[in-house]
């Protein structure tokens, strides 16, 4: 009887998982800590989340790793923020990826957690820190970021979530 039981139990499990939310290659999120809405392009080629900082300082508090930066994005004011630091990324350049070298340029950036809204989801994510200032977007959302979202990325379409509703 209970093997009947759990055999029902597993037929009842969905079959698939969730279908992602489609967004275009570019979508509005949020950034409720900063009190900023930016241009985002969503990147499936990249693993991680990137946002524009300047000023950017590491230093220990309490026995822990902490970053002090300032957004570095159209809007932004000069106000300092401080955060714990999950981890270090390393970023390999692309630039290095010739064969004939034998030294390979790894930047290492500061990853913190950050909440962030999308359409009307809000999920804590995974961001490096880097200057992006010469970029048109000051924030990139890598595929780790989509897989917390739920998010599939259409690069024919732009901003289909419209503006943040968290």
């Amino acid at each position: 009887m209970k093997s009947v039981l759990a055999l029902l139990c597993v037929l009842a499990l969905p079959v698939m998982a969730a279908e992602p939310t489609l967004y275009g290659r570019y979508e509005y999120i949020k950034l409720p800590e900063f009190g900023e809405t930016l241009k985002a392009k969503m990147d499936t080629g990249a693993l991680t989340a990137s946002l524009s900082a300047k000023n950017i300082q590491t230093f220990t508090r309490d026995g822990e790793e902490w970053v002090r930066f300032q957004l570095a994005t159209p809007d932004a004011d000069s106000k300092v923020y401080e955060h714990k630091v999950s981890r270090i990324s390393k970023i390999k350049n692309r630039a290095d990826e010739d064969d004939d070298k034998d030294e390979v340029n790894v930047a290492k950036r500061p990853v913190v957690d950050l909440d962030m809204c999308l359409g009307n989801v809000k999920r804590t994510v995974e961001v490096n820190l880097t200057d992006r200032s010469n970029f048109n977007y000051p924030l990139l959302i890598g595929a780790k970021a989509l897989r917390e979202f739920g998010a599939a990325v259409n690069p024919a379409r732009r901003y289909t979530a419209d503006q943040p509703g968290c």
